[in-house]
């Protein structure tokens, strides 16, 4: 059945991948009529995700909020179909780094580091980052159940050689490039809730405490790789820019947690200033308020 669907779905994929920007937004438009309006596409969690965290708006601040991040998430989804076929210069024109001396400044000190990001504004595209640096780049993922499509996924990441590893496989192969003196460049999507069984910290997140992700920080302080986090702008459609900002480049000497909590910090400050680029379809705060006493 797995392969059936690849067989099926993949050609009509990368048709779509060899369109034209004009022609592939005129796609997300008609694949926001589907999701949006049509099936409604998690829309109840949108809705009650923006209503939590931003009491203070009127339903129709909501509303437009509501909107536009579902043209955003349209346009992601076919950004993703897009990155099949789209090149390297191309890419590197949508996707610029602004300060990429930051990571050459840790080539020169021959450190590795772990990137904290969140699901802002685009996170599909960022893979070009390889093309700027010497690292080798790995990003911990979550392994798609079709495994004919997980081997797309990986593959196309590995254009630039990145490779993408499951949490699983994380911690023993960067224990083992850090045995073979590899610099690693290790990225680390952070944002979204862990099982509540298995919270180690919570935090207050847009005002609502609920449980974090620490295992980035917990690796960082193991391996003694310094911490950045990444901030990506959506400039207009299609294009979008990214700053590194340094979290800690001696996490040892940071108090537990403190790493995790400027990286929030840093995806809530993004949230506040464009709430439209976030991904608000997952369930964010589904334990929210249920920390151990």
């Amino acid at each position: 059945m797995h392969l059936l669907a690849y067989i099926i779905l993949y050609p009509i994929l990368w048709c779509i991948s060899i369109l034209p920007f004009r022609l592939l937004y005129a796609v997300s438009d008609g694949v926001y009529i589907l999701l949006y309006r049509i099936v409604g596409y998690r829309k109840k969690v949108v809705l009650e995700n923006l209503h939590l965290v931003f009491p203070e708006k009127n339903e129709a601040e909501i509303l437009a909020i509501t909107k536009a991040f579902y043209h955003h998430l349209c346009d992601m989804i076919v950004e993703a179909v897009k990155s099949i076929t789209i090149s390297k210069k191309e890419l590197q024109r949508r996707y610029v780094f602004t300060n990429v001396e930051m990571i050459h400044a840790l080539e020169k000190e021959n450190r590795s580091a772990i990137l904290f990001l969140g699901h802002y504004a685009s996170w599909e595209w960022i893979f070009i980052l390889q093309t700027h640096m010497n690292h080798n780049g790995y990003a911990v993922y979550k392994k798609l159940s079709n495994p004919y499509f997980d081997k797309l996924v990986k593959r196309i990441r590995a254009k630039y050689n990145t490779e993408l590893i499951t949490t699983k496989e994380t911690y023993p192969k960067l224990v083992r490039a850090k045995r073979n003196k590899e610099l690693t460049f290790n990225g680390f999507v952070f944002d979204q809730s862990p099982k509540r069984s298995k919270a180690l910290h919570w935090k207050a997140f847009m005002g609502v405490t609920v449980p974090a992700h620490v295992g980035a920080e917990i690796l960082a302080k193991r391996l003694d790789m310094a911490t950045l986090f990444l901030k990506v702008k959506k400039v207009k459609r299609g294009f979008y820019e990214a700053t590194f900002s340094e979290l800690s480049k001696t996490p040892k000497d940071c108090k537990d947690y403190d790493i995790t909590d400027m990286a929030l910090k840093r995806v809530e400050e993004q949230i506040y200033e464009a709430p439209e680029y976030y991904l608000w379809t997952h369930k964010r705060w589904k334990h929210r308020n249920k920390a151990p006493k």
